[in-house]
């Protein structure tokens, strides 16, 4: 783990670093066949990264019961720092059977391949219907975040991580970007407030506006769209990065705004996957996180602003990081511009805003949606995406 020197600290003050040294990789692969090993889904892989690259940070391995207990009930670690969301390694009580405690765990990825080890510290069993009911405020199993944690195994084990083998992003390699780095990049521009924004979705007009608005306030904008596993009905990220690409291109000061990859994976959790992914941000160096409307929510489930109220349940200094609460933008007729209720005098009649599902309904009936919610050149690019068979079936 190293100390920086940056506009701000990592969450814990120091930024975690779980990667082995060459050395240390060939010894463990000279022992890869004598170590019990686990495959893990997708999920776990992204964690196991982003707790070996400092995204996590200050955590350094799977959590364990202690930690795990008070962050589901309290959302905070049992050293007192803010954390919002459980990070954990499930499996089923057959698989964590022959497992020692002080045993060297290998982790492999779907394919088999080896990523990492686990030192196996702890193994715990847990309430699911707990985990569900604190973290996403409901037992329901059609919740997409609640359904993970039901069909996940019974036992969590918890331990520091090394990570051994990490490959490029198989998409967007010129995306990958570390907290380290980014905050080597954000020092190198000269940057000492820099605004993270995070979405899962397509980027449209009520965005633009509301990082425009950010941008206008801090130094550079941090643009970190997720890209590890969502639900299935969700725009993939290869078509939301090339609209990102659009946008930089053609309506974005490209000197002010960096665009980089989060390798995460949504949680669905509303709240409290707000306060998580600010301190995600954190440790990427951002100093300010935008909270738009109904910020990693998904059906009914949250209020539109909870992921703005919640931030004042914390102490300010505690969380470290500066949340920008945007209400809904939308286009203003009367105004002929993009405006919040804030500072649109507009009736509902005059506002044109839709929702995601509403635009994917539009783009598979070869509709393009209004140059008054997304900019032409990426409503043709999501009218593209939407013809292939893959995307036009989910």
């Amino acid at each position: 783990m190293s100390a920086v020197n940056d506009a701000i600290a990592p969450h814990g003050g120091v930024l975690v670093n779980r990667i082995l040294s060459p050395e240390q990789k060939q010894y463990w692969r000279d022992l890869a066949h004598e170590l019990p090993r686990l495959r893990l889904d997708e999920r776990a892989v992204s964690d196991l990264e982003l707790i070996a690259i400092g995204g996590f940070s200050p955590l350094t391995g799977f959590m364990g019961q202690a930690d795990y207990e008070r962050v589901v009930t309290e959302m905070y670690l049992e050293n007192g720092l803010p954390w919002s969301i459980p990070i954990t390694l499930s499996v089923t009580a057959e698989v964590a059977a022959p497992l020692e405690i002080g045993q060297t765990v290998r982790l492999d990825n779907a394919a088999g391949e080896f990523l990492g080890i686990l030192e196996l510290r702890e193994k715990y069993t847990y309430d699911k219907r707990q985990e569900a009911r604190c973290v996403y405020r409901t037992e329901d199993d059609k919740h997409p975040g609640v359904k993970v944690v039901y069909q996940q195994g019974e036992v969590n084990l918890a331990g520091p991580i090394w990570l051994l083998e990490r490959h490029p992003h198989p998409q967007f390699p010129n995306y990958c970007i570390d907290p380290a780095d980014s905050r080597a990049l954000f020092r190198a521009k000269g940057w000492r407030t820099i605004v993270g924004f995070q979405t899962r979705n397509p980027i449209h007009r009520a965005h633009e506006y509301i990082q425009k608005c950010a941008l206008e306030i801090v130094d550079g904008l941090f643009l970190h769209p997720l890209v590890g596993a969502t639900k299935e009905d969700d725009i993939p990220a290869d078509v939301r990065m090339r609209c990102y690409e659009i946008m930089l291109e053609h309506y974005y000061p490209q000197d002010r705004v960096v665009l980089a990859i989060n390798p995460a994976a949504m949680r669905y959790a509303g709240p409290r996957e707000a306060i998580f992914h600010a301190l995600v941000r954190k440790n990427y160096g951002c100093t300010h996180f935008i909270i738009g409307r109904d910020h990693a929510g998904v059906g009914d489930y949250y209020g539109t602003y909870d992921a703005q109220h919640i931030f004042d349940e914390f102490d300010p200094a505690a969380l470290g990081i500066v949340p920008l609460k945007f209400e809904h933008a939308f286009y203003c007729t009367r105004t002929q511009s993009m405006a919040t209720s804030k500072t649109s005098p507009s009736k509902p009649e005059e506002r044109i805003h839709l929702s995601g599902t509403k635009v994917r309904e539009m783009l598979r009936r070869g509709e393009l949606p209004p140059p008054e919610f997304s900019r032409p050149e990426v409503a043709a690019e999501l009218a593209r995406a939407m013809r292939q068979p893959q995307l036009s079936a989910s």
